[in-house]
């Protein structure tokens, strides 16, 4: 039974479909396990590496934003710890 969904294979981030405590392991469907380090609730992103202040967040193959602050692997990734990124859409779709 999967735990979080892993959207692409560019992601650093997965949706868990469950909710998640620290130490639990979280099974990904679309690629592997990760031990989540703190409380995730559901439908909300696990980090599936570390990301430090500054990396870019993608979700869905796309760019969601950027950390504010470090997040360690097995992390919460939330609207406290990413902010949006102003981006170049009319440039990207060329």
């Amino acid at each position: 039974m999967a735990n979080a969904i892993l959207l692409d294979a560019k992601d650093n981030v997965a949706t868990c479909t469950a909710a998640a405590k620290a130490g639990d392991k979280i099974k990904i469907l679309g690629g592997g396990e990760i031990i989540c380090v703190e409380d995730i609730p559901i439908w909300h992103k696990v980090a599936l590496q570390p990301i430090s202040k500054g990396d870019k967040i993608f979700k869905y193959g796309e760019i969601i934003g950027e950390a504010s602050i470090d997040i360690a692997a097995g992390g919460w990734v939330s609207h406290e710890n990413i902010f949006s990124v102003p981006r170049d859409y009319e440039s990207e779709m060329i």
